[in-house]
């Protein structure tokens, strides 16, 4: 799957929805059923440490420099500023069969899931 139209996009939300997370662009939305890390420019953060959703939220603003969808190995994000959002697709990594859904539109209805 191909989800290089974030790149040039701009981070608009974070979105913590029970048990999983919405990264909205400025059309495109990414829907992640694991939690992703961060990886800033010192040190990274994994959900359940202190200041996780505080440092994805400071990413609300930032441009998308590179996206890559690799299915079954990882997800990252990319921005600007130097920060990755990582996400292995490993099927040892993960809870259930999909890690996650993409929209090119910001619709349910055409997200398709990996």
């Amino acid at each position: 799957m191909n989800i290089s139209a974030i790149v040039g996009e701009e981070l608009t939300a974070v979105e913590f929805v029970q048990d999983y997370l919405q990264l909205r662009f400025d059309g495109p939305l990414l829907t992640l059923y694991a939690w992703p890390a961060v990886l800033l420019s010192d040190y990274s953060v994994a959900f359940g440490e202190p200041e996780y959703r505080n440092s994805l939220c400071a990413q609300i603003g930032e441009t998308v420099e590179e996206a890559e969808l690799d299915e079954g190995n990882a997800l990252t994000v990319k921005l600007e500023n130097g920060t990755v959002l990582a996400l292995s697709l490993r099927e040892e990594d993960l809870d259930g069969p999909e890690a996650g859904a993409y929209s090119a539109t910001g619709s349910p209805t055409d997200q398709m899931e990996f």
